[in-house]
């Protein structure tokens, strides 16, 4: 295939590992770990699994002649740049514990792995991935292993293969269905490992030991630089309001490291928004007010990073999608035959009152979003919900009101954008390609290990690659018990943004300054090839965040 200057540039670059992964190394055992939250129900449902200690690699001092290894591998759920540096890590990994060893992929994410759908993967196959952003070397899905019947059809092909280890790269969700496929495993000892790989642009899979998850850097990057064009478009034209949505359903870790990035005039914090129990008309006036502070000082243009999930934060609006997440899962064959255009009165009819005057007042086309169009876990789809347009459209019946009051004299015109998929499949930063190669070829430690129900870990993430400090920790550690279609059920806790820590608080102590004033900061594009303070740092969340230990 044709190559540009930069495909071949990046071909050559050879990924920095951690010192301790350069060597033999031998796993040390920590104290046994417990669940996050909810421990007895977790340690019932993981007895197998559960308790295991965390590990740490370190330098050993020999090593003995190893036997082959067949390893399976799954990219699953939506991409993020570095999934290819992952897999090029493990098949590294597994190579130089024994050049026969074997890896194969499964195609198409989880469904490939069910449908025994594979292909082995050679080194002359990888050579044209490595250090290239998308999931393309296979393919992804977002099909769930959640059922016997699925663990064992996928058993089958592990053992056509004499697979014994099995590596899924995923979100929260994907390495909840690790835990639950290594527990089965270990119970009927089927004699596969299965192990994890933290994966998510949203940055919201991680504790003290994840320290961030792969493709936030670079997907931060990508959307820093396009907000910081706008903002230099913003600052040019000087008469457009751009509202930006960013991607980020569960946390708004990206909306925070853009604004960190490029001060903006103004950042929502769906967090903060929930912990003050903010209204969507709270959140409105909140925007009108910095409008008009800034149209008092002849400044009718600004920059608003919104994060996509904010609409499930507001209070108000997050008991509303609750009910209806389990009035549409306990009721869902009489909803299906209910005409069309009788759908909204339906479902109007089945809340309670409270939830029923929100639902009532929203918008016809939010709440049909918010009640028609739900993910395969049964969750309302944010990313359909234009929240943009809403605010600005909300913003500007509001400072209508504030002219016809004498306190809003400016003009108010807007501009619409929403970043997220142009940031999941970006050629991976100098940081991410390193990271992600040292997960995966920690991965090939870990399986050597002979431990299962693991996620490969690597962090002291804001030191030069080579003191990053590499190991594993129990999947069960990370989970708590959720509400899930109407059930409750194990899944990994998500990470939300801490408004007590370092990086929030770095913000919050500059954002009215960035309100009033055009303080705005252009990132401008990942750099690969440089000085290291250009091209190989770290986000400002993880920097703000090792500052605060």
């Amino acid at each position: 295939m044709k190559k540009s200057a930069l495909q071949k540039a990046r071909e050559a670059y050879q990924p920095k590992l951690p010192i301790v992964l350069t060597g033999s190394v031998k796993a040390v055992a920590g104290e046994a770990t417990h669940s996050v939250a909810d421990q007895e129900e977790i340690k019932a449902l993981f007895p197998n699994t559960y308790g295991l200690p965390e590990l740490k690699f370190e330098k050993a001092s020999s090593t003995t002649p190893s036997k082959p290894l067949n390893v399976g591998v799954i990219l699953s759920g939506g991409q993020a740049p570095g999934g290819h540096n992952v897999i090029c890590g493990i098949f590294d990994g597994i190579k130089k514990i024994n050049k026969e060893s074997k890896l194969y992929g499964f195609l198409m994410g989880p469904g490939g792995f069910v449908d025994h759908k594979y292909m082995e993967l050679t080194a002359d196959y990888l050579k044209d991935f490595r250090n290239t952003g998308g999931f393309d070397i296979i393919g992804s899905g977002r099909t769930k292993l959640e059922t016997q019947e699925q663990f064992d059809k996928g058993l089958e092909i592990l053992r056509e293969l004499n697979i014994s280890a099995l590596v899924i790269i995923g979100g929260d969700d994907s390495n909840t269905n690790a835990a639950v496929l290594a527990e089965y495993y270990k119970k009927i000892n089927a004699g596969v490992q299965v192990l994890g790989c933290p994966k998510t642009i949203d940055g919201d899979l991680k504790n003290d030991v994840i320290e961030t998850s792969f493709g936030f850097d670079t997907a931060t990057k990508v959307y820093s630089e396009v907000i910081g064009n706008i903002q230099r478009d913003c600052n040019s034209a000087k008469k457009y309001w751009h509202f930006i949505k960013l991607m980020g359903r569960s946390a708004s870790h990206i909306a925070l490291e853009c604004a960190l990035q490029t001060q903006p005039n103004m950042c929502i914090i769906s967090e903060e928004v929930e912990q003050k129990d903010m209204s969507l008309q709270d959140v409105v006036n909140s925007i009108a007010d910095v409008v008009a502070a800034r149209a008092a000082k002849r400044m009718n243009y600004g920059v608003i990073l919104i994060p996509e999930g904010l609409i499930e934060f507001i209070p108000a609006v997050k008991r509303l999608i609750a009910e209806l997440n389990d009035l549409l899962a306990k009721q869902a064959d009489e909803f299906a035959t209910v005409n069309a255009d009788e759908q909204l009165s339906w479902i109007a009819a089945h809340l309670s009152e409270a939830n029923a005057t929100v639902y009532k007042s929203l918008p016809a086309g939010v709440a049909s979003q918010l009640s028609l169009d739900r993910d395969p876990h049964g969750n309302v789809q944010v990313s359909l919900i234009e929240t943009e347009k809403l605010l600005s459209e909300m913003v500007a019946k509001r400072l209508e009101e504030m002219r016809s009051e004498g306190r809003f004299d400016g003009k108010f015109a807007a501009q619409h954008h929403f970043f997220g998929y142009e940031g999941r499949c970006a050629d991976p930063s100098n940081f991410d390609a390193d990271y992600c190669y040292a997960l995966g070829y920690n991965a090939a430690c870990l399986i050597k290990a002979g431990v299962t129900g693991y996620m490969s870990s690597v962090r002291n993430l804001t030191k030069p690659s080579v003191q990053w400090v590499a190991g594993g920790i129990p999947i069960t550690m990370m989970m708590n018990m959720e509400r899930r279609n109407g059930k409750m059920k194990p899944v990994i806790q998500k990470a939300l943004v801490c408004l007590d820590g370092a990086p929030f608080e770095r913000f919050a102590s500059k954002r009215d300054e960035w309100a009033l004033n055009t303080c705005y900061m252009y990132p401008g594009p990942i750099q690969y090839f440089g000085p290291a303070e250009v091209c190989d740092q770290p986000t400002l969340t993880l920097k703000y965040e090792h500052q605060g230990k």
